[in-house]
């Protein structure tokens, strides 16, 4: 075969450092979803969407074949903190949180997540993020110890 093919789907979530809300103005975390899209799409990620509210975020995206996840990931940050603190002396102190987590989609479910991820705003009046992220990681099967995923 002359050329690799897939469809690895990932739903990736992190938040900020000490899930303090730098994210609440609307229009700037929309520029920054778009920000990081194109960071991702540099990187080969084909992002299909970005979500979240004020301390944290959401994407699904296709896994490149060129980049690992855990690259993707640590450029997104970085990239994405360095330009967002030239938004404003507000985000002088912005950081992400250190970890994250990610998860595989099957293509059948696809649709279900990105639709979790646009009601993000509604979805967390009723949940907060550290409640949601345990949520997730027991729907798959990831053992956690509290005193490490909060970083």
């Amino acid at each position: 075969m002359s050329k690799s093919l897939s469809n690895i789907l990932i739903h990736v979530v992190f938040s900020t450092k000490e899930r303090r809300p730098f994210l609440r103005d609307i229009a700037l975390r929309n520029e920054l979803y778009r920000y990081m899209g194109g960071i991702s799409k540099k990187l080969n990620y084909e992002h299909i969407i970005m979500g979240g509210i004020e301390d944290h975020v959401h994407i699904l995206a296709r896994q490149s074949k060129d980049i690992s996840l855990s690259d993707w990931i640590k450029e997104l940050k970085r990239v994405s903190t360095k330009w967002l603190k030239t938004k404003s002396d507000d985000y002088l102190m912005f950081q992400w949180q250190t970890g994250y987590g990610a998860f595989s989609v099957s293509q059948s479910l696809s649709e279900t997540v990105e639709r979790y991820i646009a009601g993000q705003e509604e979805h967390h009046h009723k949940m907060s993020y550290q409640d949601e992220f345990r949520v997730l990681l027991k729907r798959n099967g990831i053992e956690w110890d509290e005193r490490y995923i909060w970083g």
